[in-house]
């Protein structure tokens, strides 16, 4: 049997790390009467909350942690459709190191501006995350800078991992938490933790049904490639995860289910009419998955992982 790349004790030391750059996030109760939502107690675990306005920044700086001199002197180089690329630019921020963030064409001009404005240099490039990403590979590789994979990299894993740490410690006695799944970093470490403690919590993945590379991987029982990408939830939407992610998220993820845009939108509007909470449409996720029932139970944590005004335009 071989090790697995990403532990419960890890994450315990990324928590170590990373806990003087990040923030607590909050959980709230919400009412789950509004719009049939199927379970009796919803929590909210609200990650919009963190710095640059995702979990990201997590990942971002477990990695940063544990890099040599050497590779932090050559600065860091990374591929991202937004909250990826801002938590780089703010890990690269807190060290002094320069950044730089490939994205795709399309990216939301706000999204760079605010990589921009943790000194990060954009470059756009391509049309979907996976062409940003082979580009940031490149130059990784003709110019000598660290690269930083979003969500295949064990050390980013177990930094976005403390997620489920804190839902643990802040709301012990939920039964099923639902979360959104892009390249599937966020989920596979949240898994790893709860996993490890409280094997008997359903776990939910949700995807867009215009991006769902998870989704229809498990359903071919390996790694798939979409060829096309149909949402605009851009964060969840890569073509392609890797085996680290789809290895971890098939062992320890109950189920994957598809929301549309349209749901995810609905939900952002309930998250701000309703909660007082601007989330984006990935960060809406996993809520649209409750309101459609397609994830329930009795005690649900949904995991509002980005900060956006989806809910307000």
């Amino acid at each position: 049997m071989t090790e697995p790349l990403v532990t419960y004790d890890e994450i315990r030391k990324a928590e170590a790390r990373i806990q003087k750059h990040i923030r607590l996030t909050p959980i709230i109760e919400a009412s789950p009467t509004k719009n049939s939502i199927a379970c009796k107690r919803l929590t909210l675990k609200l990650e919009c909350l963190q710095v640059t306005g995702s979990f990201k920044p997590r990942g971002a700086i477990s990695r940063l942690t544990l890099l040599d001199e050497s590779a932090r002197a050559q600065g860091l180089v990374t591929a991202s459709s937004g909250n990826h690329g801002l938590g780089v630019a703010y890990a690269g921020w807190t060290a002094g190191i320069p950044v730089t963030v490939i994205v795709p064409r399309g990216t939301p001009p706000e999204k760079i501006a605010k990589i921009e404005a943790w000194n990060a240099r954009v470059i756009a490039e391509g049309s979907v995350w996976d062409d940003a990403n082979a580009a940031a590979l490149q130059m990784a590789a003709q110019s000598g800078l660290t690269y930083i994979h979003p969500f295949a990299d064990p050390d980013v894993i177990a930094g976005q991992g403390t997620v489920g740490l804190e839902i643990l410690d802040q709301a012990p006695d939920i039964d099923t938490i639902v979360v959104a799944v892009g390249g599937g970093g966020l989920i596979a470490g949240v898994a790893t933790a709860i996993r490890a403690t409280r094997p008997d919590i359903r776990i939910i993945g949700v995807e867009p049904v215009g991006a769902p590379t998870h989704y229809e991987s498990r359903r071919a029982g390996r790694l798939v490639t979409l060829s096309t990408i149909a949402t605009e939830a851009g964060t969840l939407a890569p073509r392609r995860s890797e085996p680290v992610n789809f290895d971890i998220i098939s062992k320890s993820v109950d189920d994957i289910v598809l929301v549309s845009d349209d749901e995810m939108r609905a939900a952002a509007r309930w998250l701000w009419f309703e909660m007082g909470v601007a989330a984006e449409l990935s960060g809406a996720a996993a809520l649209a998955a409750l309101q459609t029932g397609r994830a329930g139970g009795s005690h649900v944590c949904v995991l509002v992982c980005g900060a956006g005004t989806d809910g307000r335009d």
